[in-house]
């Protein structure tokens, strides 16, 4: 039997999905048939949901510490109004813990026919890649007494790169380099191999690069100078072990000897050597070469957007053979690792050899500021003992580094902050002493 009068009336308003009706007024339905039959009526004039047309543009790469743009185009091709909350989801590291109610949420009126543009603002709080969820829409009636909801999926990425904090440095570092290139009225003399000069001799040049033609030739001691070697290979190797996964400070070691890395590969490029980049625990993560001085570096940060550590043992022997592969003549090896001596000692000491006969190797290690601070721990019985835990931490540092130092190996040790400079320097010291 049909449903006739106000039984109908309720019956319709019953099939309606939960939660699309005001909580005001939920109560009240079975009572009110006037109140009853405007909810009805605004639900049926909320304009539909699944007619709904969404595109999307904007940033599709950002700096870790930087705000991406996205925007979303929503487009009403339905004859009724569009009154709709709208909220575009996104991973929740895309903003600061507690940012993204406000920032995901916007409130929108389309009329019939028309489109408008929304802008959500990312802040990513960590690297990699992050993906537009769903897109959530509740439309309202022209009372706002009723909603129609539904979802859409539109996909989107934003890839977030390191922040390369490093790169205050670089104007520095540069004019160092220009002092070695010949490029300022500073000469360097070195071991190198590329003849730039001559000078008259200053007390204190070493007296292997005295010219004696030249000097033979003329009133006053001349001095060869050289030019630092240019188109030098340099193969930067990230291990991605588990030991890269401790954090010093609030910064993950990766991401520290990730920003080194960064800082080494501007400043090579700069001076005409090629940059490659090898990641390594078990397997091979993340593999970048052949890119020509320019290329380098946008390939090398797109690289290591992605890459997190592993909670593996790195595989040492793997590890020198695939540097081994990726560096066929003589290079400078950059290796970024941990100076634990459980893992230099059975790791890396055995196959170091292998490296060093062919390569200049480089070590490059974060420390842990909080170490030291450990070991100036005064006042009471475990401040005492903490004390000493830092300073036997500090001595078995020393001790890992000077067996690296009698391989052959320079060791660069230093806080996150500071090792990006000092594996910089470290770098100049080697191209200026002509052992690159």
């Amino acid at each position: 039997m049909a449903l006739t009068g106000r039984t109908a009336l309720l019956a319709a308003i019953g099939s309606l999905p939960v939660g699309l009706l005001a909580p005001s007024w939920t109560g009240m339905l079975a009572v009110n048939a006037p109140l009853s039959l405007a909810i009805l009526c605004d639900y049926a004039l909320a304009a539909p949901v699944r007619t709904l047309r969404f595109t999307r543009s904007g940033d599709t790469s950002v700096r870790l510490g930087d705000h991406a743009q996205v925007h979303l185009l929503v487009e009403n091709p339905s004859g009724r109004r569009l009154r709709a909350d709208i909220r575009d989801a996104w991973p929740p590291s895309s903003w600061p813990t507690g940012a993204d109610q406000k920032a995901s949420r916007h409130r929108v009126k389309v009329p019939a026919g028309e489109r408008r543009r929304l802008t959500t603002v990312l802040r990513p709080t960590r690297r990699g890649d992050r993906l537009a969820d769903r897109i959530t829409v509740r439309s309202y009636g022209p009372l706002g007494l009723a909603a129609r909801q539904g979802g859409h999926r539109v996909p989107w990425k934003v890839r977030v790169l390191p922040p390369f904090t490093s790169r205050k440095h670089l104007p520095s570092k540069l004019a160092r380099l220009r002092e070695l290139d010949g490029r300022t009225s500073v000469l360097t003399r070195g071991e190198g191999t590329e003849f730039d000069s001559l000078r008259e001799y200053v007390p204190g040049d070493d007296t292997r690069s005295i010219d004696w033609r030249a000097t033979a030739r003329q009133t006053s001691v001349a001095v060869r100078t050289w030019r630092p070697e240019r188109d030098r290979h340099i193969l930067v190797v990230l291990d991605t072990g588990r030991t890269s996964a401790g954090r010093v400070g609030d910064v993950p070691r990766l991401d520290a000897a990730m920003d080194a890395a960064l800082l080494l590969t501007a400043l090579a490029s700069r001076a005409g050597d090629r940059v490659d980049l090898l990641a390594y625990d078990r397997q091979v993560r993340v593999r970048v070469q052949g890119r020509a001085a320019g290329d380098a570096m946008p390939a090398m940060v797109d690289a290591m957007a992605t890459l997190e550590p592993e909670l593996v043992e790195t595989d040492a022997r793997g590890l020198s053979a695939a540097a081994l592969a990726g560096a066929p003549r003589r290079s400078l090896v950059v290796l970024l690792t941990s100076l634990d001596a459980v893992a230099i000692e059975e790791g890396l000491l055995p196959v170091l050899s292998q490296l060093t006969q062919r390569h200049t190797v480089v070590v490059a290690s974060v420390s842990d500021p909080h170490v030291d601070e450990m070991t100036k721990s005064r006042g009471t019985a475990e401040a005492v003992y903490e004390a000493a835990a830092g300073a036997q931490s500090q001595a078995q540092r020393r001790n890992t580094a000077e067996q690296l130092q009698r391989h052959g190996v320079t060791v660069v040790d230093a806080r996150p902050e500071d090792l990006a400079p000092a594996l910089a320097d470290a770098y100049l010291a080697l191209k200026a002493a002509g052992r690159l």
